[in-house]
């Protein structure tokens, strides 16, 4: 059955994009399992009505094909809902609510309606979410990062519709992705810090992947240039001032790094990280340098200024939201990668 409803599934999605064909039926599944549509339905509603090895081919064939039940099948197939699917990993960090604000006008402008989930930093979190959200048949969904579970990239290609990753960019997006290069970032930073002229480097880094991501990065690149090592703290979780704070002080106290420069995933991180060095009596940036990512709106106003990595979120949901509308308007060219690339800016702190 598994080779039968994958060659089905590849037929159906030959020579088209996400957007340009018809979503996996009921009807499909129930071809793949040998049974009816009504077979099928009945199985969805109450599996206790079917037996166990009809309820097993049918769900072999939904895990093949990644067919997501329709919460909404009361409403005509052909008809749109005018529902825009959104999941982020926090709705409270500022760097993510920014982004949606400037989504959410633009689409609302254009007559949609946006719903949203906050998925954490789980890929099985957002696999469940994804299911949810496309059971409720959306036009459209917005998904965080490039980095899904197979399955979740499967439901997405089944579903048919635009689907635009943002925060990152990838040479193989499901369908669009709008955002910029973590890796050149840290690298970036790294190069930023060695030209100012320090000779010690640290990093304080939070849990995610993109994070990780431009953590390794920085070392990789200071490591290269200098031929130096990077003191490296990993919070282990979301960033926030007692993390940055509390990575300071580690590295002091467990890795003798109290002089140089720090590079931080996040504002959030950087900001704790000159609190503490306040709280010790270490001058910025004369003892420590520190340098943050993501530029939010307190970062030129602490004491010392922050210098960050600017990345427009305004302009990132904004391009998102164009993307999506022009593939919703039946346009095949819409460009799959929107690389919005990123900015140094320089302030007090390093």
């Amino acid at each position: 059955m598994r080779e039968i409803a994958e060659d089905m599934v590849a037929k159906g999605r030959r020579g088209g994009k996400p957007g340009s064909g018809r979503a996996v039926t009921m009807a499909a599944v129930g071809r793949i399992a040998g049974v009816s549509q009504v077979t099928v339905s009945r199985a969805l509603s109450d599996p206790s009505k079917v037996s166990p090895d009809t309820l097993r081919r049918i769900r072999e064939a939904i895990e093949i094909t990644g067919f997501v039940p329709n919460a909404l099948a009361g409403a005509l197939a052909s008809a749109r809902s005018h529902l825009i699917s959104a999941l982020v990993p926090s709705i409270t960090n500022i760097v993510y609510a920014s982004m949606i604000q400037s989504f959410t006008e633009q689409m609302r402008a254009q007559g949609y309606q946006i719903l949203m989930s906050e998925t954490g930093f789980e890929l099985t979190e957002e696999e469940a979410l994804v299911a949810a959200h496309l059971s409720r048949r959306p036009d459209a969904l917005l998904l965080t990062g490039i980095h899904h579970s197979p399955q979740t990239r499967k439901m997405l290609l089944a579903a048919r519709i635009p689907v635009v990753e943002v925060w990152d960019i990838t040479e193989s997006p499901i369908d669009i992705c709008v955002g910029f290069n973590h890796v050149e970032s840290g690298r970036a930073a790294a190069d930023f810090l060695v030209e100012a002229g320090y000779s010690r480097f640290a990093s304080v880094s939070a849990g995610d992947e993109r994070a990780l991501r431009r953590k390794d990065a920085f070392a990789a690149e200071i490591r290269r240039r200098t031929g130096k090592g990077v003191a490296e703290f990993n919070c282990g979780g979301p960033a926030s001032l007692a993390h940055g704070r509390d990575a300071l002080r580690r590295l002091i106290e467990e890795q003798g790094f109290d002089g140089g420069a720090i590079f931080c995933s996040s504002d959030l991180l950087a900001h704790g990280v000159v609190i503490e060095a306040g709280v010790r009596g270490l001058s910025i940036p004369d003892r420590l340098a520190v340098m943050g990512f993501g530029d939010q709106d307190y970062a030129a106003h602490v004491v010392p200024a922050l210098t960050t990595m600017h990345v427009d979120r305004a302009a990132l949901g904004a391009a998102a939201a164009r993307a999506i509308l022009a593939r919703l308007d039946g346009q095949e060219d819409v460009p799959a990668i929107h690389d919005l690339g990123f900015a140094i800016i320089r302030r007090q702190s390093a």
